[in-house]
């Protein structure tokens, strides 16, 4: 079966790296999936969750705050800003995180402030969806 090599780093480090048969991530325009021999492909990234089909047959998840996704033939690179294992994240701390941001996103008084106070609720519910999947709840 065909594979190709997943990589996915951030700022505080390499996160994941092995081969896969699949890949899926959460593009600007919509969730993307890399097979073996994609095309090459050089998007921005969205806050959520990126998939990894293993050569092994197990998937594995990983949660990003948005990044860059490049695609090579034999490569995938996600060069995220922040990510997280699955298995590190917190639902309950994702869940503190959505409504502070939903509270703050009600007391914005301009559109630089709503810009920002959109972004962090798009990033706490893309968060906390990763959470409570891995959970089983979704």
């Amino acid at each position: 079966m065909a594979t190709i090599r997943v990589d996915i780093v951030s700022a505080e480090g390499e996160i994941h790296s092995g081969e896969a048969t699949m890949v899926f991530a959460p593009a600007k325009m919509g969730e993307v999936g890399i097979a073996p021999r994609h095309a090459p492909l050089l998007t921005a990234l969205n806050p959520g969750e990126v998939r990894v089909q293993t050569a092994e047959g197990k998937e594995e998840s990983f949660y990003i705050t948005g990044g860059m996704l490049e695609v090579q033939p034999h490569l995938v690179t996600v060069l995220a800003d922040t990510a997280l294992r699955g298995d590190q994240l917190d639902e309950a701390a994702a869940l503190a995180a959505k409504q502070a941001a939903e509270e703050a996103l009600k007391g914005v008084s301009s559109e630089t402030d709503l810009k920002r106070a959109q972004a962090e609720l798009a990033e706490a519910e893309a968060r906390f969806r990763a959470a409570q999947k891995l959970k089983g709840k979704r």
